[in-house]
């Protein structure tokens, strides 16, 4: 039975970090996808890099994540199409433009630089955007990336580093002997001294061996994509509420998404609903009216874990000293992925991080009863 230090399974852009992280150390890491390394909700997001709107609880992560993607060509060898264009949350009346203002002060707590844009000024700069829009707050550190190209861009760079990667390897079965973690991949089991649960929807059920019973659901986030189009807007769109969320990528086509398909975990399976691109389309249309007579040439979705709070499981199992996990991102895991892979490095090779995660923990969720958290008006799927 091959011995690692630690094992990973499940190959999403949190995977694939903590792969790179650890093998970095020097320590001897194996990673097992049941298909491709960001086959699943990693590679079929809206890309948008945002830590502007985010619950109080994943700010240190999404901080110590952007000081990541700034970085992300050194790290991995390509910048996976990561541009800081900014990202712009839009308000439609006095009480969202008070919810912005409110989350700047809290925000500037944690380092997180935000502009407020009135009436005038917002018609000035962005002068596409449609007639309802009152104002507006912009992080300009913000910003999107290729959901395509950033997982298997540091499931190589592991490789390079000496992981062991092992797609289409789907695991069976793991279990603690009481001296280490032995993983079953059906043809062979791996042996761990720890192991790093990243397995997304499925995150729960690898949890679940161990003790650590949570609720997971799923979604299917509905995207959609234009032609390309001349291009006009440079920061991703966000509206307070997350009913639609926009950017253009930087070959002209016009990426939002709006509204869930239908997702089916246990057949790995998931459809985009054409109502819900219909009415999608509508909102797309009514924030940017210029959209009107683009043609759209995709529609997809994924599935994607959902913690009944919005907000991922991060930090140390319950029962199990040596396992952690990171899943249930509930949607908004694409930026902060690089961070959480870097902490739960940290976790299997020092036994603690320098990143707080504390409000992560699985422990709010116990037997499925979530404890409440301070709730965040600016939260959504984006």
């Amino acid at each position: 039975m091959k011995h690692y230090r630690v094992v990973i399974i499940g190959g999403g852009l949190a995977g694939c970090s903590a792969a790179l992280h650890v093998s970095r150390r020097g320590a001897k890491v194996a990673l097992l996808e049941r298909g491709r390394c960001g086959a699943q909700a990693s590679g079929v997001n809206f890309g948008g890099v945002r830590q502007q709107g985010r619950h109080l609880a994943e700010m240190p992560l999404a901080r110590r994540s952007r000081s990541i993607w700034g970085g992300l060509r050194e790290l991995v060898g390509s910048d996976c199409e990561f541009v800081a264009s900014g990202h712009l949350k839009l308000a439609c009346s006095v009480k969202e433009m008070a919810e912005l203002e409110a989350y700047r002060a809290t925000a500037k707590d944690y380092g997180l630089d935000l502009e407020l844009v009135g009436p005038k000024a917002i018609r000035d700069r962005y002068p596409y955007l449609g007639e309802a829009i009152l104002g507006g707050s912009i992080c300009h550190e913000d910003g999107q990336a290729n959901p395509r190209l950033v997982a298997p861009a540091f499931a190589r760079a592991a490789r390079r580093c000496g992981a062991d990667i092992f797609e289409n390897a789907p695991v069976i079965n793991a279990w603690h002997d009481g001296r280490r973690f032995v993983v079953d991949v059906g043809r062979e089991c791996l042996a761990a001294d720890k192991l790093i649960n990243t397995a997304g929807a499925w995150g729960s059920r690898v949890a679940s061996w161990f003790g650590d019973h949570v609720d997971e659901d799923v979604m299917a986030p509905n995207m959609c994509v234009t032609e390309p189009l001349p291009f006009f807007m440079k920061p991703a769109l966000g509206v307070c509420g997350g009913s639609i969320y926009l950017r253009q990528t930087l070959h002209g086509s016009v990426v939002f998404g709006s509204g869930l398909g239908i997702a089916d975990r246990d057949r790995l399976r998931a459809r985009p609903l054409p109502a819900v691109i219909e009415e999608g389309a509508r909102k797309a249309i009514q924030l940017v009216p210029r959209l009107k007579n683009a043609l759209l040439v995709r529609t997809w979705t994924g599935i994607e874990g959902r913690m009944a709070d919005g907000l991922p499981v991060v930090g140390r199992s319950l029962n199990v000293e040596g396992l952690f996990h990171a899943f249930g991102f509930t949607g908004h895991g694409f930026q902060l992925g690089p961070a959480v892979g870097a902490v739960l490095s940290e976790y299997a090779l020092d036994g603690d991080s320098t990143t707080d995660v504390t409000g992560l923990s699985i422990n709010r969720m116990v037997h499925g009863h979530v404890h409440q958290h301070i709730s965040c008006p600016l939260h959504h799927t984006a």
